[in-house]
């Protein structure tokens, strides 16, 4: 028997016979990987991209569970948004044709909370929802999880990004501590097994997409003859590469500031971060930054310590640092998490005998390589995938991510794969959207209500 088939599963017939219905013979290598823990009961973190099979996987784990015959909620499956909420159900529902009198519900932001709290009444076996509108059901106390033996967290990562942290932790609490719990994650940054460690019990780790080595980061070193040469090579050098996140390494604050300004005197979208800058627009700069709105941030050694900033997809060094370990340091911060960076420097003739001083340290020899060809100037900067929308109210006018996703996606909204993360501060909050739905975000924003109350809003 092929190990790899689900009939080489101890799922229960009526499963096994439904899946060959629906024409899953093999499993996908999430499925084969993750699967045989799950029915062993066991905890299991599942790094796996969308498309992969995580849904059966995670799904024919708790329909294997199930006890239909008690009509409680018995599994929860929290997703990021409505969409991936509804599509989960819907597979659900298909896997569970075999299984009579089963009760799956969806709870989502959005839409009205009245019918759903009607549902509730007549009980359901399985939830699927977004965190938020979960909260507000557990709040108003129409929601039962205390007989919960499975949680699954469906793309954990996109939740964390979306600022639904506060929620996760506020339904922790009403789940039972004896259960099992299922994560999956497209990526596994420091915040994900931070979760993990306070949520699961000894999990197994499963990870299907090979992972490159976590110091492969591609060095390019780019020498010009003259200092003046310096901005025009730093252009080239992004109207190459096209990076969707650069940081920028300068020498000095005011530095960063001029690159910065003549950077966007080209179409291109930089903001600079430096130590003179107030908290507010510091916090403003970070968060256009880290959701993806601006594609360049220019910073200094002092202003970028301490940063948290995943999947950066270039360190440029605008000059070669003076201290070969903070070169080190800087390109660090690309090629995480086991993927793939690139890391490039800049330097003048004049400065060759700081470049052999950093190969020396390297233990390699310095080989500048030439410039992208200056033909690349005649195009058009680019813009980054996302904008960002302020809103004039945060946690003080108790405004959590949901209340933000629910009004973005609701009638007549834009779809939940448009919004992207969402950032809660005291008076206000920022939520990053597609560019090509910016227009009609902000104009749900304006025209519509948060907490029964309207907020001003802007682009920034």
């Amino acid at each position: 028997m092929n190990t790899s088939d689900f009939s080489s599963t101890p799922l229960q017939s009526g499963l096994l016979g439904n899946l060959a219905s629906l024409g899953y013979d093999t499993m996908t290598p999430i499925q084969a990987r993750s699967l045989p823990p799950i029915l062993e009961g066991k905890d299991v973190i599942a790094q796996a991209k969308t498309g992969s099979g995580k849904t059966a996987a995670f799904g024919l784990g708790l329909l294997q569970k199930l006890d239909v015959k008690s009509f409680r909620v018995q599994s929860l499956v929290l997703c990021p948004t409505r969409e991936l909420a509804d599509q989960v159900a819907r597979e659900l529902r298909r896997l569970a044709r075999a299984v009579h009198n089963i009760k799956i519900l969806n709870l989502c932001g959005g839409i009205p909370i009245g019918p759903q709290i009607g549902s509730l009444e007549h009980g359901a076996h399985i939830i699927v929802g977004t965190p938020g509108r979960i909260e507000d059901h557990l709040r108003k106390n129409t929601l039962d999880l205390s007989q919960v033996s499975l949680l699954v967290l469906d793309e954990a990562d996109r939740m964390l990004d979306m600022g639904f942290q506060q929620s996760l932790d506020a339904i922790m609490a009403y789940v039972p501590d004896r259960r099992q719990t299922l994560l999956f994650s497209a990526t596994y940054p420091d915040q994900i097994r931070a979760l993990a460690e306070r949520v699961m019990k000894n999990p197994v780790m499963v990870q299907v997409d090979e992972s490159h080595d976590s110091s492969s980061i591609r060095q390019h070193f780019y020498r010009f003859e003259l200092n003046k040469h310096r901005m025009t090579a730093l252009r080239l050098i992004l109207l190459k590469f096209r990076p969707g996140s650069a940081l920028v390494f300068c020498n000095t604050r005011k530095e960063t500031e001029e690159v910065a300004d003549e950077l966007r005197s080209h179409g291109l979208s930089a903001i600079a971060l430096h130590g003179d800058l107030e908290q507010r627009a510091r916090d403003q700069a970070l968060v256009r930054f880290s959701n993806g709105s601006a594609s360049i941030l220019v910073a200094t050694d002092v202003a970028a310590r301490g940063l948290d900033i995943e999947d950066l997809d270039a360190v440029i060094n605008y000059h070669i640092a003076r201290d070969p370990e903070v070169h080190v340091h800087r390109i660090g911060r690309t090629g995480r998490a086991g993927k793939k960076g690139m890391a490039c420097t800049l330097y003048s003739e004049k400065e060759n005998f700081r470049a052999e001083r950093l190969g020396e340290y390297l233990g390699q020899e310095i080989e500048p390589e030439a410039l992208p060809p200056y033909n690349l100037l005649e195009k058009p900067g680019y813009k980054p995938a996302m904008v960002t929308l302020q809103i004039d109210g945060g946690k003080k006018q108790k405004i959590r991510p949901g209340d933000i996703l629910g009004a973005l996606t609701g009638a007549n909204g834009i779809a939940g794969k448009q919004v992207g993360r969402i950032h809660i501060m005291d008076n206000f909050s920022y939520v990053a959207v597609a560019r090509d739905a910016a227009r009609p975000a902000l104009k749900k924003l304006v025209e519509g209500k948060l907490k029964g109350r309207s907020f001003r809003a802007r682009r920034i």
